[in-house]
């Protein structure tokens, strides 16, 4: 078993980028004036399929990045690269951390949402939703609503969804964060057995480390605010992966110690920040 080591900076693989971030920057004004700045000066390659994980403490731009991702928000400065998708290919689906299915429609039309929206045609969406469906344990369900489905039901939803609109990049903001341990090892389990079948490159953001070692090939470890990149750490952990095997290694927690001793000053930095402000 290879010996789970941390760098700064470590190299990126020879695949593409599909993402290049370069001294990317971004600040927010509040009513009172105060200029905050929530990312500053990060500067990162993403590879094309790569499972890529953030994590963090509260406070470090994490979602702000997210949402600059998918173009919801525009940076201060720097630049942020994105290489286009196939035609016909969206750019990227989002999974949120709450929930965000539409409650007056069926599991099955909630699933098919992104593909009708491109008016794919019907035994292609039939085709495409069922599949995903499956996958994620949930065509019983199908015609089933929002409010009759648990929390662990909807988010399995969520992820059919996403996958099931074929996008070039997967954003996944914390997606089980709210789920007990059980529900999410499960989760988790489903996400990877799926991610093996399209390898989309996809960016998740969590609060976990064990989760980020467990998922991921690579993690960004982030400062508190003002967010920048203060660590890259590979996994290096063989594909495909068992979720509660690979936990049982000696070099899992290892990893988990490492990164979690890296990680560890930001969140009593970002504590003692919050504390400042409260007393301001």
């Amino acid at each position: 078993m290879q010996t789970p080591v941390i760098t700064p900076g470590a190299s990126m693989d020879d695949a593409p980028a599909k993402i290049r971030l370069r001294n990317l920057t971004k600040t927010f004004t509040t009513g009172d004036g105060t200029v905050v700045t929530a990312l500053d000066n990060v500067s990162l390659d993403i590879p094309t399929g790569c499972f890529f994980m953030i994590v963090g403490p509260s406070g470090c731009g994490k979602t702000t990045l997210l949402r600059m991702l998918a173009n919801l928000e525009t940076p201060t400065s720097g630049s942020l690269e994105i290489s286009a998708p196939a035609a016909g290919r969206p750019a990227n689906s989002m999974v949120f951390q709450g929930d965000s299915l539409f409650p007056w429609m069926t599991v099955f039309e909630n699933a098919a949402y992104g593909l009708t929206l491109r008016k794919r045609p019907k035994a292609e969406i039939a085709d495409v939703v069922g599949h995903y469906l499956n996958r994620t344990g949930m065509t019983k369900f199908a015609g089933a609503y929002p409010h009759q489905l648990s929390g662990g039901m909807r988010q399995r939803v969520s992820i059919a969804r996403a996958f099931a609109n074929d996008p070039d990049i997967l954003l996944m903001d914390e997606p089980f964060s709210a789920l007990d341990e059980q529900n999410k090892l499960l989760l988790q389990e489903e996400l990877l057995r799926i991610w093996e079948e399209t390898r989309t490159t996809v960016l998740f953001i969590t609060h976990s480390v064990d989760e980020a070692v467990t998922l991921g090939d690579r993690i960004m470890i982030m400062t508190a605010q003002p967010g920048r990149a203060k660590q890259i750490v590979d996994v290096p952990f063989e594909r495909p992966r068992k979720v509660l095997e690979l936990r049982a290694q000696p070099a899992y927690g290892e990893l988990v110690y490492s990164i979690w001793g890296q990680l560890r000053d930001e969140v009593q930095r970002a504590r003692t920040l919050d504390e400042g402000s409260v007393k301001a």
